[in-house]
């Protein structure tokens, strides 16, 4: 898990992901839900890309973390991640 803007840029890029939001999900003028495109993975026409700087507006302004995974069990590479609230209440 991190909240460091290289990290999660170098794990990105070591994929091919570019940082999106899902249209739809928009909010006062910023990113909705946050995600990335991954070539091959999650696809779908509701991902819109955006900028980084955009990405992590949002990231930074809802306090974000990434959970992410670099390798699966058997070594291939992971592009497991989902973004978490450590303000987030769970009933």
């Amino acid at each position: 898990m991190t909240s460091n803007h290289d990290v999660i840029m170098r794990w990105a890029r070591e994929r091919g992901a570019k940082p999106a939001t899902i249209a739809g999900t928009e909010r006062e003028g910023r990113a909705g839900v946050l995600t990335f495109n991954i070539p091959g993975y999650r696809e779908s026409s509701r991902i819109r890309e955006i900028t980084w700087d955009e990405w992590f507006h949002t990231f930074d302004l809802r306090r974000l973390n990434l959970i992410y995974q670099e390798q699966m069990r058997d070594g291939r590479q992971s592009n497991f991640f989902r973004t978490e609230s450590p303000d987030r209440e769970d009933a």
